[in-house]
């Protein structure tokens, strides 16, 4: 299992470090689109999504939270869900999560925060009627073993580096259909203009692509530091099950943040499913009980 981890996040790295050739692919591009020193645009473009990134990396969990409809509570507005978490915490070693319930018949859970000193961890109310003590344990030990692992920075940054390639790929866009034909009354370079394009359609797909690849590993990761944390897997698998029988969309949809929850919150369609930042509720189940006797 712990070769089973290391894998996972060796993986994660090349595909993080493919996101970032892609960025700078279509920075590329640009340059080549305009050689006389319009390339700067490129630069302006990277800067400003950094920019974003930073405020992002600040501002992304509150904003999480917000979208979601959470409300923090205390020990004393639901003393079965707090003192799991906080027993959680003390096991792991980190610092106790702020504690959020969503008001939604739909059974999910999800967490948030920057670092484990800014974590929070929530759950809605369709989870807490589904979920035995054992089972609820399992799952917030799956949402610590996030915040445990840092897969919400990952998270963050992947989010950050999304967002990099779309607004290259939006400039890429403009400049080909508009900036090359005014700049060329005598014909703009065909060449560059189908490499523009191509990589406007392109980098976008591929981003997506690649986060719900990355959100696949790193749930894959969090049931295994989850069974680790409890001792029993068994109880995670159980939980997954009855999600992947009882499971429904949330109320309020957000597919912005879909790969933060612990199940996938929205309906797929047949196209959709190439990008779902889920694996395969069974998928899980049956690594989680394979490899019971490793944990």
């Amino acid at each position: 299992m712990y070769r089973a981890i290391a894998a996972n996040k060796r993986n994660t790295v090349i595909i993080m470090a493919f996101f970032i050739l892609i960025v700078s692919g279509l920075a590329f591009v640009l340059g080549a689109f305009f050689g006389d020193g319009s390339g700067l645009i490129a630069i302006g473009a990277m800067i400003g999504a950094l920019i974003y990134v930073i405020v992002q990396y600040y501002a992304s969990g509150s904003q999480v939270l917000k979208m979601a409809g959470a409300q923090e509570i205390s020990k004393k507005d639901n003393p079965r869900l707090y003192r799991i978490v906080e027993n959680l915490a003390i096991t792991t070693g980190l610092p106790t999560p702020k504690v959020y319930i969503v008001n939604d018949p739909a059974p999910n859970a999800f967490a948030t925060g920057r670092d484990p000193e800014h974590a929070a961890v929530a759950a809605t109310t369709g989870l807490l009627e589904l979920m035995d003590d054992a089972e609820l344990e399992g799952v917030m030990a799956h949402e610590i073993a996030h915040v445990k692992n840092y897969d919400i920075r990952v998270s963050t940054v992947v989010f950050g580096l999304v967002v990099v390639v779309g607004i290259l790929a939006d400039v890429l866009a403009r400049m080909a259909f508009f900036g090359g034909l005014r700049r060329n009354q005598g014909g703009a370079n065909p060449l560059i203009i189908v490499v523009g394009i191509l990589a406007m359609i392109l980098a976008p797909l591929l981003a997506a692509l690649i986060q719900a690849a990355i959100s696949r590993q790193r749930e894959y990761l969090a049931d295994a530091t989850g069974a680790m944390t409890t001792r029993h897997p068994e109880a995670l698998a159980s939980a997954l099950h009855k999600l992947g029988q009882y499971g429904r969309p949330l109320k309020v949809q957000q597919a912005s943040m879909a790969h933060l929850w612990l199940a996938d919150p929205m309906q797929p369609g047949i196209i959709d499913r190439m990008f779902q930042t889920h694996p395969p509720i069974p998928d899980r189940v049956t690594r989680l009980l394979e490899n019971k006797a490793r944990f």
